[in-house]
């Protein structure tokens, strides 16, 4: 490390900005969970009732519809997903939407396992969108509300015909309780509570229209349904998993956590308390990004920049000269300079994503925490940039 390159001296109080699991919202300790209804049967009448608590303040704090349901589900915000692409689709083609890793797992479902025949894959590269003009609404619809391996989020739900036929599904994960969700627009939503309210991970969220549960009671699919994906039976739906009878066991700690989660979001106003919570982190970052002569964001367009998944590129020019064997090695020794330092942890960028950082920004992360983080930044770009030309 040089000598001259001095690191600034203060710290964030909490450096957790992993994009998932995330950070814990503020003041949390273990003595959170002390209610929670272990050593019960979660369908036990304790037991059934905090799952039901989670469902009902969920849709409160939300605004969903009330003739929408909204479930626990299996295998986080992924399971979820698997749930609604192998429950619905197969009755219409399909257009969907691709523009970072999870959104390519999506294809990869409805392509190779499901085999749509009748599908348009719509693609863009890290740090765009697809033409969102082309989607037809004739057809079901799969796409991510926010990108979370590029930062990358759709800027409104206007794009989205109000008199579609088919069913829009949306995996919103790190957009729900951090950005404005148009219910009416969506047939079907998935999240998990381990993004913006800061929860256990392994739970997931499915939220359904009317129009999703008609889908499910009038029409099933060639292929068999595996029982941890089965939201109907016999032509009618499964109401009890919308009323906390869950599909598998859950972790009752986990409730107990996902409780707290929503009553910390009640106390900061919530929802638009955690928009504005989120949209504040942005903004603190985009204020430092307008003065750096190294980084910008990865999303080319300020209204469609994440406010919970922010990426950042590396765009000095000793750094785009490298090849990309070298930049994917001196942006992951750049991550670990920051984690050694213990100002920030788990920022790397994601695996498939172009090298660079990502940041998470959602409600749990204080703004104070993050404006602490950026001179670490410099610092560390600074320090890494300069061990690379003195060994070169």
């Amino acid at each position: 490390m040089s000598e001259s390159l001095n690191p600034p001296t203060t710290k964030p109080s909490v450096p957790h900005f992993s994009s998932g699991p995330c950070a814990k919202r503020p003041g949390w300790s273990v003595s959170a969970l002390q209610n929670a209804c272990v050593g019960r049967s979660h369908r036990s009448e304790d037991g059934k009732a905090k799952l039901a608590e989670v469902i009902d303040r969920s849709k409160k704090i939300l605004g969903v519809p009330s003739d929408y349901r909204l479930g626990i589900v299996p295998a986080s915000d992924t399971g979820a997903v698997e749930m609604a692409l192998w429950s619905l689709l197969g009755q219409r083609p399909v257009d969907i939407l691709a523009w970072e890793s999870f959104g390519q797992e999506w294809v990869k479902d409805v392509v190779d396992e499901l085999k749509i025949a009748d599908l348009r894959l719509m693609k863009a590269p890290y740090g765009s969108l697809p033409d969102l003009s082309q989607v037809d609404f004739s057809h079901d619809v799969v796409f991510l509300w926010n990108g979370t391996t590029s930062g990358v989020r759709v800027p409104n739900g206007e794009w989205i015909a109000d008199d579609r036929q088919g069913l829009t599904i949306c995996d919103a994960t790190s957009a729900v309780f951090a950005m404005d969700i148009p219910w009416h627009k969506l047939d079907v939503v998935t999240y998990s509570w381990q993004k913006v309210l800061g929860g256990e991970a392994q739970h997931g969220i499915i939220v359904l229209s009317p129009r999703a549960v008609e889908r499910l009671q009038s029409y099933e699919p060639a292929w068999p349904i595996p029982k941890i994906f089965r939201m109907s039976q016999k032509g009618k739906l499964i109401e009890g998993i919308f009323k906390g009878d869950t599909i598998n066991t859950p972790s009752m700690l986990c409730v107990e956590d996902a409780i707290d989660g929503l009553n910390w979001a009640e106390s900061v106003g919530g929802l638009p308390g955690l928009i504005s919570r989120s949209e504040g982190n942005l903004s603190a970052i985009a204020k430092w990004i307008e003065k750096s002569d190294w980084a910008d964001f990865l999303a080319e367009k300020p209204e469609i920049r994440s406010c919970t998944s922010i990426c950042l590129k590396i765009i000095d020019s000793w750094f785009t000269n490298l090849s990309g064997e070298d930049q994917a090695k001196y942006a992951k020794k750049l991550a670990k300079l920051l984690e050694k330092q213990k100002v920030a942890y788990d920022i790397a960028a994601y695996r498939a994503a172009p090298p660079g950082l990502r940041i998470w920004g959602g409600a749990t992360v204080e703004t104070a925490d993050l404006e602490a983080l950026l001179p670490w930044l410099d610092w560390a770009y600074a320090t890494v940039k300069a061990e690379a030309t003195a060994a070169s």
